[in-house]
């Protein structure tokens, strides 16, 4: 449950500046309207019929008609940290054209390599951004200001935002970077600095909690959807093929679901939500021998993460999240290893190949969906900084776009409800029974 204080946003102080927008609040005068303070996005907007409808809810994101930054007075600066992700780029270039064509803001910086660049002794200068510097940027992947894991020390990095003079910090990654941003939000309040820190919430994994979908995301699947096509095309082509893709999704299974979905050609889906066995009557390897019996050729889609169920024996990056790339802790070879050898054991002549995309799911540049997702994503990040908000993520929710304060959101990490609507799609797109032995099954808190 969500309490109404943990939805309360945290402002510098109050709007007493004019904003330059030239909106209107006068409906059906065909200019766009401010936002109002008081709107809200309600938290739940599912209910039985005769229930009592709660009331609680976000903030509403969008420009605000009086802000608290004066614009001539602002420097903004920029950071992305994490892995890559398509559409960082996209961010970075709208949010300097938002603060430079529409708020006249003329002083942007971009600290480079994650939060090392708020670290002197461990970060190269900032870059200068303005319209002509990234003015193609969005045309390719990664980040035009570099990327980096791990958090610097939390006073070194507000003592560099106080020597840079910035007034608005942009904070740009997924649940490391926004737990980094929300650590020097509070320092920055300790020391009573009208400093706004906002979150822009990036990951392909899609998995940061109380937003309905992460920048990336689509380009991902889409990318994802096309190595399941080449899996297909190799299962069918051989007798008893078997095609396996292993997918990105430490932690949540969501690029594996939903790109099972969008092929439609995927058998058996697994994630690190839902248990599944490899042996036993009902475990994974009886049922793909059934499959092969009855059609002749499977593929299986696997996250990453399900590595988590065959060994706890994982390294950790710098910002502590399980590495399950590199040997025992690789689920891709652990399930094509088990498979060839099951089917050979069994005398089952066949044929398993296996695919790993890695990380070309999130190098590339963002599809259309993403770039129109990431416009609207740094527009509103840029409109709660000059209204003053601060330790507060910018994200979406029920397709409108909220403010979440960052206290929230580091709580917990999205995953997939596997009683929900998208577990539901990809068990119906499969057709895949349930993979486990009652008696063995631990199901995973989610």
């Amino acid at each position: 449950m969500v309490s109404p204080d943990e939805l309360l946003v945290t402002r510098l102080g109050a709007c007493r500046v004019r904003s330059p927008l030239n909106l209107s609040n006068v409906a059906g005068d065909y200019v766009p309207d401010y936002t109002d303070d008081q709107g809200r996005v309600l938290l739940d907007v599912e209910f039985a019929d005769g229930e009592q409808v709660a009331s609680l809810g976000f903030e509403r994101a969008g420009a605000r008609r009086e802000i608290f930054f004066d614009p001539s007075a602002v420097r903004a600066a920029i950071v992305t940290c994490g892995g890559l992700c398509p559409g960082l780029n996209n961010v970075v270039r709208s949010m300097v054209l938002e603060l430079h064509h529409k708020y006249g803001v003329r002083d942007v910086i971009g600290y480079r390599y994650g939060f090392e660049g708020l670290n002197p002794s461990v970060g190269a200068e900032p870059l200068r951004l303005d319209p002509p510097a990234v003015e193609d940027i969005h045309k390719h992947g990664g980040s035009v200001l570099g990327l980096s894991r791990g958090l610097q020390d939390v006073s070194v990095m507000v003592d560099t935002l106080v020597r840079d003079r910035v007034s608005l910090l942009f904070c740009i990654g997924g649940d490391g970077t926004l737990r980094g941003a929300k650590a020097i939000g509070d320092e920055v309040l300790r020391r009573g600095l009208a400093i706004a820190v906002v979150g822009v919430p990036k990951t392909v994994d899609n998995d940061v909690a109380w937003v309905d979908k992460t920048f990336g995301f689509d380009t991902a699947v889409e990318i994802a959807r096309q190595a399941i096509d080449g899996a297909h095309s190799e299962a069918r082509g051989a007798r008893n093929g078997v095609g396996i893709v292993k997918l990105m999704g430490r932690d949540a299974g969501f690029i594996t679901a939903a790109a099972t979905v969008a092929s439609e050609d995927v058998n058996f889906c697994l994630v690190p939500e839902v248990p599944f066995d490899l042996d036993g009557p009902r475990g994974l390897l009886s049922q793909l021998e059934r499959r092969l019996v009855a059609r002749g050729h499977a593929v299986i889609a696997v996250a990453e993460g399900c590595a988590a169920r065959f060994t706890a024996d994982v390294s950790h990056d710098a910002s502590g999240n399980a590495r399950y790339a590199n040997g025992a802790s690789d689920v891709g070879p652990i399930l094509r290893d088990a498979i060839s050898q099951h089917l050979k054991h069994r005398g089952v002549p066949s044929t398993v190949k296996y695919i790993d995309p890695s990380y070309m799911i999130r190098s590339g540049p963002a599809n259309a969906s993403d770039a129109i997702f990431c416009n609207e994503l740094a527009r509103n990040a840029v409109h709660a900084g000059m209204a003053g908000r601060t330790n507060v993520l910018v994200g979406r929710w029920h397709r409108r776009f909220t403010h979440v304060p960052l206290a929230l959101v580091t709580k917990q990490r999205k995953r997939i409800d596997p009683d929900g609507a998208l577990w539901l799609s990809v068990v119906e797109s499969t057709g895949q029974p349930r993979l486990y032995n009652t008696a063995s099954v631990q199901v995973p808190a989610v």
